[in-house]
């Protein structure tokens, strides 16, 4: 099938702008390939000798180097539930790699931080810049330089964009995630938000609301909903960097640990010095970054990943920007509804066709890039396959040909939308993200006075008292990467659902983040430049904001817009309250954070990326 003209045109342009840091990456990935190929000639002795010094058994074979020592580099702990599983994957993967003449070390943890737990504390302002601690606490366990292979544990939201802009930086290796799967559903989607919208309305008590939300996130594995965390999995898929159809897959089953085995044969098989060699560097190129963003688009995926694409790209010397993705999206229809685009949850999108139905529907729509290096030996076909067991032994076969459940999932010939739901919004208030696919479509145009707060707690405060009860533009500023973080708002969205449904025209902006389960109420997200700034002493135009500026929101036409005077006005003051909670110590990330187009990364922004 011929590659979609809009595709076509978006990843040449990439490319083109990518020419002069793609090729200053790729002669890095180069230099360190030939620098680092054999650990026996660059070590010292002592160095060797520390380095293997509690591997027990597998001494002789890293000393000798007569096998692949795979770094894994695991996201672990127990208060994730998504990453809980991974307490028994070292020794398990460990066995592994001896059945494939290899050996394997953990080389290193990264932190992961769940939002669900910080969402509208304090500790949520140190989400986005968990990404960047965790690029770098990657780049430490690889900086040991005893590897052969990167095996990267993790899942949610900030943690697999951190653990590939970190393994991208050692793309001289090849690399594989490894995940552990969703756990089993819960209560129905549209109950846990019923209930949720009750609390928020004074209707039902605190024990009411904890019971609901225990029911819904209550034991291992990933949160079920479509938001950053799946989305990650999906992405994973499409770039060709899982054993294909892992992603879905439930933990703590014969077919995960078969697909966690497979994994680690195959990161074994594709080193430097095999006959299939397949670097990160080379996997992750222009065309496996427009893969992962057609997938986005097609899945409805998480709004999140308009700011972690472009970091994770940067990291392989690939510029993208929100241009892009907005011509994409205008090209790539929507065939998945998950929730909170729909009412199933991943679970039964896996169990309807999954990852193996849609990327088959994109690749013979011509709308997803065949030729990408991926882990697999067959190239992206082989992600158009679903993993079984026969026996003890693990095999793959075609996806359904039919949708099994029409209501969330679809052919490109009869999508749910016709394109992937993720529009570009601008104007004289900067730029935003505007996620449509979860927003009926009497929505997508609101006008409305704004009413504007500096936190989220400020509205929920106006709320309670009447004051939002109207049609209104809830404006929620210095909630940026520079500001705060730029935390998830999900507080916001009870009280704005609550107003959506007593009838009123209501709207949210803010250069804060929502994610992926951000809901129905329409939304101006990621705005930049943020109220503080790019770091010029010139402030963005949201601090000039006052209450009752008509504003015009359209994601028809793409407008973010006011009708006020903004020139001869003096910004806003910004909160300035940063200490406690350990918030004090990312003031330097704040400080250096580029903006969100460019992946509100201060790691990335330093290194000249």
């Amino acid at each position: 099938m011929t590659l979609n003209p809009a595709i076509a045109r978006v990843t040449e342009r990439i490319v083109e702008r990518s020419r002069g840091s793609r090729g200053r990456y790729l002669d890095l990935m180069e230099r360190e390939g030939e620098r680092f190929a054999d650990r026996n000639g660059f070590m010292s002795c002592s160095n060797l000798a520390h380095g293997f010094a509690a591997a027990e058994g597998d001494k002789a074979s890293i000393a000798t180097a007569r096998g692949a020592n795979l770094a894994i580099v695991t996201a672990y702990n127990d208060m994730l539930s998504a990453h809980q599983p991974y307490g028994r994957y070292p020794e398990a993967m460990k066995l592994f790699a001896r059945e494939a003449g290899a050996t394997a070390q953990v080389a290193g943890g990264v932190p992961a931080m769940c939002d669900g737990v910080t969402q509208g504390l304090d500790g949520m302002e140190l989400s986005l810049f968990s990404r960047d601690t965790i690029a770098l606490s990657t780049a430490i366990a690889m900086s040991h330089a005893m590897f052969d292979g990167m095996a990267l544990l993790g899942i949610c939201d900030k943690i697999v964009p951190g653990l590939l802009i970190g393994a991208l930086r050692f793309g001289h290796l090849p690399a594989v995630f490894v995940p552990s799967g969703p756990m089993p559903s819960g209560i129905a989607n549209k109950e846990k938000q019923k209930v949720r919208q009750l609390y928020a309305e004074g209707k039902v008590g605190r024990a009411e609301l904890l019971e609901s939300e225990s029911k819904s996130y209550h034991s291992p594995g990933t949160c079920t909903f479509y938001g950053t965390a799946n989305s990650n999995q999906m992405m994973m898929e499409l770039m060709g960097l899982h054993i294909p159809g892992a992603a879905f897959v439930p933990p703590n089953t014969p077919l995960r640990q078969a697909l966690t085995r497979a994994a680690v044969h195959r990161l074994a098989a594709i080193g430097r010095n095999s006959n299939d060699f397949r670097p990160l560097s080379r996997a992750v190129d222009e065309k496996a970054i427009v893969n992962a963003c057609v997938g986005l688009l097609a899945t409805g995926g998480s709004t999140n990943h308009a700011i972690h694409l472009p970091a994770m790209a940067r990291a392989a010397g690939i510029v993208l920007d929100w241009q892009d993705l907005d011509e994409m999206s205008a090209a790539v229809p929507m065939i998945a509804r998950v929730y909170p685009n729909g009412s199933g949850d991943v679970n039964h999108f896996h169990a309807a066709g999954g990852m193996g139905y849609v990327i088959r529907e994109l690749l013979d729509a011509g709308l997803a890039h065949r030729d990408v290096l991926t882990v697999a030996a067959e190239g992206m076909d082989a992600y158009a396959c679903e993993p079984w067991l026969d026996g003890d032994e693990l095999k793959w076969r075609p996806s359904p040909a039919e949708s099994g459940d029409d209501s969330m999932l679809g052919p490109v010939s009869a999508p749910f939308m016709p394109d992937g739901g993720m529009r570009l919004v601008a104007g004289n208030l900067g730029r935003a993200t505007f996620k449509t696919s979860a927003v009926d479509e009497e929505r997508w145009t609101i006008e409305a006075p704004a009413r504007v707060f500096e936190t989220q707690e400020a509205v929920n405060e106006a709320f309670k008292a009447g004051e939002l009860d109207r049609d209104v533009i809830v404006v929620v500023r210095f909630q940026g990467p520079r500001a705060n973080g730029m935390p998830e708002l999900h507080k916001l969205t009870p009280p704005l659902g609550v107003l959506q449904d007593r009838g009123h025209k209501v709207a949210l902006v803010t250069d804060g983040r929502m994610s992926g389960a951000s809901g129905k109420v329409p939304a101006a997200i990621h705005v930049t430049p943020e109220a503080l700034g790019a770091g010029n002493g010139e402030r963005g135009p949201l601090s000039l904001l006052r209450d009752g500026d008509v504003i015009r929101l359209c994601a028809k036409d793409g407008a973010l817009d006011t009708t006020a005077d903004l020139a001869a006005r003096e910004p806003a003051p910004a909160p300035g309250d940063d200490m406690g909670m350990g918030r004090e110590l990312f003031a330097m990330f704040r400080h250096h954070a580029c903006g969100a187009e460019q992946g509100g990364s201060a790691m990335l922004a330093e290194a000249g990326l």
